[in-house]
């Protein structure tokens, strides 16, 4: 046991986990929305998802069907949640558009932001709320600061 890494290898310290009714068919959708692909994934006999890891990127996501005898709840169990995704892209308008045509819901359309992304904000079938955006320009953070600022103005 002395060669295990502490951080699994394609891991960064934190790893989103996020639970979802109908487990199998959210894989589908982040497959099909964001090119999630699928590293691995525990069933119960029944055929419910106990735990899966996905990768979008560079990065991993891990998910489970609801447990509720644990606390483990969906979005929709729970009233939805305060828990945002952002997911960086190479393209927003052409991932977002994807996201769209897989099923998501638009909550805020693809723009330019004073902060320096090109980004929208989507729901998806399975009640989480993903930003996604893609970096335009390089602005200090003292340059975001003043145009948010202005932007009470």
């Amino acid at each position: 046991m002395t060669n295990v890494k502490s951080i699994p290898d394609g891991f960064h310290t934190l790893t989103p986990y996020i639970v979802v009714r109908d487990a199998a068919n959210a894989i589908a959708f982040y497959r099909d929305a964001f090119g999630a692909e699928e590293i691995y994934r525990l069933i119960e006999p029944g055929g419910k998802v106990g735990h899966a890891e996905l990768r979008i990127g560079n990065s991993m996501l891990m998910l489970a069907d609801e447990y509720p005898d644990f606390g483990a709840l969906s979005p929709p169990s729970i009233g939805g949640s305060p828990v945002k995704l952002h997911l960086s892209v190479a393209d927003v308008d052409v991932s977002f558009a994807r996201a769209i045509a897989a099923g998501a819901t638009i909550l805020r359309a693809v723009k330019d932001e004073f902060h320096g992304n090109r980004m929208g904000m989507l729901v998806d079938p399975y009640g989480h709320t993903w930003s996604l955006g893609t970096q335009i320009e390089q602005l200090t953070p003292e340059e975001m600061q003043r145009r948010f600022a202005a932007a009470f103005e």
